[in-house]
């Protein structure tokens, strides 16, 4: 009897899938091939399984590669019967060695000393320092060494050689006492620039702060703190000029950046601090205001720390006018200081400058003669479609205090014009003076542009050029320091100036112009 025709069929397809899932499976291959195996400095034949890897067929020769071998072709290629591996041996390998650091050698410039004439002030010391160095060796030969790290066990002194700058000057007779700050060090001269003292030599005065007190008597200054900078940037100090042996004295303030002065008829200075930080700019502004005496006593308070304002995070700058009025000057305001009350009464607004860096612009001021003019730099708008914050333009203005306008006075000035008023000149009712400034040489570009000494009326007018000649570079931005009253029988002031490292005195009226110094390392300048 047959089967039904159905389940016939059904066998029929099983046994043809059956036959077609066979014929797809891999035929096992049990082949081995032969590869020849670089390394060690010897060459191997080894048979292993085809279709290995280089990794398998160093493992069938019995080699095991480091965690830094290199193989060529690489480990996860399948290797051919023939093929040739080459495995290179790679080697880390680190070592300390202590290094000699040479001292240098630093020459520096003194006006004590005659012309050429050479005195060792500082016999130099080899430091040393712990070098870790990373060596790769490949194949037993070295192929590089790094330094990784480096570890300082003594610091190199160098060596200080004086040479002799002496130079043969005129000398000039002036009036008060000019002090000024060379390679660290506090020199005064008085009735004559022949006659030059040293008054600090410390050696460590890093020029944010150097003002002599309105009668010449003291001087107030900063050092640099031989703490870490993102501790304590610097401290404030005081020395009295007269003494025949000067001692400078703390006035028990540090961290004084922007602003330190010394308050009008009293014998106290008012100064702003800033904390220290490890990030650009160095430091963070407190925007604060404190005032200490010389004779003695701790700091007060006359202005709690505030933002700042926009880009307050830089800091402010204040100005003192004789009769004891206290201005500032903020990245985006100008106004007064309320002193009994402790507060600020904005002036007037201005667009902040963008310096698209780790620095911020502060409007230059500076009080005129009379007490009731303020004069300052403003920033100027551009034009589309350049932003007002990002204008390349500065103007010279002043605020009149007796009629309540702002006059703009010079055009594009620049952004480091530092106006400065010279003293009074009687003249009838009139209390007269000038305004030195500086001029930028390339306007728009006022940022890294140098200047001219430039001179002007109160009023703006007569303006004309002093320092330098149209023929030689311009001067580093700087605030113009006038000479006081003239001596007897002289009707001119002088304008005192740093070019080029030296001090210049420049007649504001006849333009002359006479080098002072000649050693190259002038860098504040007062004169009282």
């Amino acid at each position: 009897m047959r089967p039904p025709l159905p389940r016939l069929r059904l066998f029929a397809i099983l046994l043809a899938l059956t036959l077609l899932i066979a014929s797809c499976r891999s035929p096992q291959i049990n082949d081995e091939i032969t590869v020849t195996i670089n390394t060690d400095g010897k060459s191997i034949q080894v048979q292993t399984q085809s279709g290995s890897t280089v990794t398998q067929a160093l493992h069938s020769a019995g080699i095991t590669p480091g965690s830094l071998d290199r193989s060529e072709p690489p480990f996860y290629a399948v290797v051919n019967a023939g093929d040739t591996i080459n495995l290179t041996r790679v080697e880390e390998v680190f070592e300390t060695e202590q290094v000699v650091v040479p001292y240098e050698r630093q020459l520096v410039r003194n006006e004590t000393l005659p012309e050429g004439e050479t005195r060792l002030v500082q016999a130099g010391i080899n430091g040393s320092q712990e070098v870790t160095y990373r060596r790769i060796i490949e194949n037993g030969v070295e192929v590089s060494k790094n330094a990784v790290k480096t570890v300082v066990l003594t610091e190199a002194l160098p060596e200080i050689v004086m040479v002799g700058a002496q130079a043969s000057f005129t000398p000039l007779n002036i009036p008060g006492a000019l002090v000024y700050l060379a390679g660290g060090n506090a020199w005064i001269m008085e009735g004559s620039t022949a006659n030059r003292r040293l008054i600090v030599s410390t050696g460590d005065l890093d020029g944010r702060i150097f003002t002599l007190s309105p009668n010449g008597e003291y001087l107030i200054f900063t050092r640099k703190s031989k703490k870490p900078l993102d501790q304590e940037i610097n401290t404030l100090w005081a020395v009295r000029t007269k003494n025949i042996e000067p001692k400078p004295m703390w006035l028990q303030a540090y961290n004084v950046v922007h602003f330190a002065a010394w308050i009008p008829g009293t014998n106290s200075v008012a100064y702003s601090t800033v904390e220290p930080r490890s990030a650009a700019p160095g430091w963070q502004a407190n925007n604060d205001l404190y005032r200490v005496s010389i004779t003695g006593g701790s700091p007060r308070k006359m202005l709690d720390a505030n933002s700042g304002g926009v880009y307050g995070w830089w800091g402010m700058s204040f100005a003192y006018s004789d009769d004891g009025r206290l201005a500032y000057a903020r990245p985006d305001q100008i106004g007064l200081v309320d002193q009994d009350g402790g507060y600020l009464k904005p002036l007037f607004n201005l667009t902040p400058f963008n310096t698209h860096s780790d620095w911020a612009w502060i409007p230059p001021i500076a009080w005129g003669g009379d007490n009731k003019t303020l004069y300052y730099i403003t920033h100027a708008p551009a034009p589309a479609p350049i932003t007002n914050e990002e204008s390349p333009f500065f103007d010279l203005s002043a605020l009149s205090f007796s009629s309540d306008a702002s006059v703009s006075m010079v055009s594009s000035s620049g952004m480091f014009s530092y106006p400065s008023a010279s003293p009074v000149q009687p003249d009838g009712r009139e209390r007269n003076f000038q305004v030195a400034y500086l001029q930028a040489i390339f306007t728009e570009q006022s940022e890294t542009s140098r200047y001219r000494l430039m001179v002007m009326d109160r009023d703006g007018s007569n303006a004309y050029a002093l320092f330098p000649p149209t023929d030689s570079s311009g001067i580093e931005p700087q605030t113009p320091v006038w000479s006081p009253a003239p001596l007897e029988g002289q009707t001119e002031n002088f304008i005192a100036v740093s070019y080029q490292g030296n001090l210049w005195l420049i007649n504001s009226v006849t333009s002359a112009a006479y080098q002072v110094t000649g050693d190259g390392l002038i860098s504040r300048i007062d004169w009282k």
